[in-house]
């Protein structure tokens, strides 16, 4: 397995490090890489990913859905893995993802955990073991062929939200996404500055004018105005 992680940022200096040095200290084989693209940090992030020892590269473009495809072009993996800074795989992610292939899996993810012990946050925990779309996320990472990659045209640069919503929904009509029942460990910064409900309410909002159809613009505006969130 030739295993190209592809990890997109913007001033994350305070996880990449982590991060990093958490993807390479695992059972993954030799021949994997882990690259770092990152959107014009203002910050030091692409020093410490580097000094993690990471490929870093500047994406001409800003946005996730752009900076993930930058990155697939310049990867030299068969698999990709898209991972958030934020997020934090299992240790044994290699040999999870492995075993998914070799079972003919082609994209799949986790489910996940946040790093908080609220209550009310253990409830979103337990709904990403199930493979319903609306409980996906990029935060809970996604690996995929990248030959099927390569035939989805990657991840809509249209989208500045949502685009992994609609990558996973394009995927999902060539062949079953795959949910690993293990967890990622992801950041509950979020909720750290809304409460609980002000989070759902804002998901659920921009969920349902995804499934309606309203322009990115909308959709991005929307979900600043609603949450105090970067």
């Amino acid at each position: 397995m030739n295993l190209s992680i592809i990890i997109p940022t913007l001033n994350e200096a305070e996880n990449i490090e982590k991060l990093v040095k958490r993807l390479k200290n695992c059972s993954c084989p030799k021949n994997h890489e882990i690259i770092v693209v990152d959107a014009g940090s203002t910050d030091n992030t692409r020093e410490l990913a580097k000094k993690a020892g990471a490929i870093t590269l500047l994406s001409p473009k800003k946005g996730r859905a752009p900076q993930m495809n930058f990155g697939a072009k310049h990867s030299k993996g068969d698999l990709l893995y898209f991972v958030h800074a934020d997020s934090l795989p299992p240790e044994d992610y290699c040999l999870c993802i492995d075993k998914c292939i070799h079972q003919g899996s082609e994209i799949g993810g986790f489910r996940f955990k946040f790093d908080s012990d609220k209550k009310l946050l253990a409830f979103n925990n337990w709904t990403t073991q199930f493979n319903k779309i609306f409980v996906r996320g990029g935060d809970q990472t996604m690996f995929i062929n990248k030959t099927l990659f390569d035939e989805l045209n990657g991840f809509d640069e249209n989208f500045r939200i949502m685009e992994e919503y609609d990558f996973i929904e394009r995927a999902q009509k060539k062949t079953p996404y795959k949910v690993i029942q293990k967890d990622v460990l992801v950041s509950a910064r979020k909720y750290e500055t809304n409460s609980w409900l002000r989070v759902q309410f804002a998901n659920a909002v921009v969920f349902s004018m995804y499934r309606f159809g309203f322009s990115q613009d909308t959709m991005v505006n929307t979900y600043k105005r609603l949450l105090d969130y970067r």
